[in-house]
Formats: structure tokens, sequence, C-alpha cells
């Protein structure tokens, strides 16, 4: 397991500051990232202890009125540009 984590299903007015506050009570949060508008963002903890006790914890409780999801963090796939240009 890694130490970046997931996190779905989260309010859309939730701030960086109130997701690292649910997070640091499971050990060092060393970033946290929320996907403007998406409602799910990535939460990097300090070791991967950390992050399996974090995901232990948190997923499927209540936060800010929503159940979240918390996951281990899929690789990013890399983007193969097309053939084509993008037609808008």
């Amino acid at each position: 397991m890694q130490n970046k984590l997931y996190v779905g299903n989260l309010s859309y007015s939730i701030s960086n500051e109130q997701l690292k506050e649910l997070f640091s009570g499971f050990g060092t949060v060393a970033e946290v990232k929320i996907i403007e508008g998406k409602g799910f963002g990535f939460v990097e903890m300090g070791s991967q202890a950390d992050a399996e006790k974090a995901k232990k914890e948190l997923h499927g409780t209540q936060f800010m009125g929503r159940t979240i999801t918390v996951q281990e963090a899929r690789p990013q796939k890399e983007r193969q540009k097309g053939k084509y240009p993008r037609r808008y």
C-alpha cells in the first residue's frame, strides 16, 4: 500500500484545512488536494501505517452530511495525445 488515499463523496464546500483536520487524527498529513467541483480529493499521509489506519477508520463514515469513501489512490494514468486535435 502507498501513503496516498482517494477520498470520495466529499461535500462541494469542503476546504483543504477541513479535510486535513479530519485525517490528522490518524497521523501526519503530508499533503491534501481537493479537486474543485468534483466532490473528491486526495490525502497523502506521512507513513503507510497512518494511511492504513485512516482508511480503516474513515471509510464509510459521515463527514459534513455525506458518507465518505476512503480508498488507496491508484497511480495516475498517462494521457495520450490523440491523433486529431480536440474540437470545441
